[in-house]
């Protein structure tokens, strides 16, 4: 709930999102709302099925696709993203190590990479990776949950 919550205060008109682990869908929903072209991706069928029913509950249109973040093809070849969401996905450390790759073949300077995070032991390792890998971050509390932490990434110096 909390990335949805920041991602509704955006104006994204047109803009590519990709939502990475995206479980039921919720911060894509909200990423369409806002009007972007959004892409919900996850690993697990179910989820994938999942997102697709909420979005049609919800009026709004989003592609969705089964993806699995060591075989990125899928992702990786519509890149680079205006803007990369996900929530919840640190919670195993290798999920860290295969995200930081991950997003640097997602990304270029301009895109934006919002990274929603409830305090996972995984989450510190990910941003030190994160910036090594030349990810300038910054990190707010979210006003829906004072637990959650949005990450804020780019590849150079600038965050948002």
């Amino acid at each position: 709930m909390a990335l949805a919550h920041d991602i509704s205060l955006r104006a994204l008109r047109g803009r590519r999102t990709l939502e990475l682990g995206c479980g039921l869908g919720l911060p894509s929903i909200a990423a369409a709302r806002a009007g972007g072209r959004v892409l919900a991706t996850d690993w697990s069928a179910d989820a994938v099925t999942a997102t697709r029913a909420n979005a049609e509950r919800n009026g709004v249109r989003l592609e969705a696709l089964e993806c699995n973040w060591a075989s990125p093809h899928a992702i990786v070849e519509r890149a680079p993203w205006d803007l990369v969401i996900a929530s919840d996905v640190l919670y195993e450390r290798r999920n860290g190590e295969l995200l930081v790759g991950l997003l640097r073949r997602l990304v270029t300077e301009r895109g934006l990479v919002l990274i929603a995070d409830p305090g996972r032991p995984a989450a510190a390792s990910f941003l030190e990776g994160a910036a090594a890998a030349g990810f300038s971050i910054g990190t707010s509390l979210s006003p829906r949950s004072e637990r959650v932490s949005i990450h804020r990434l780019r590849l150079g110096s600038a965050t948002a």
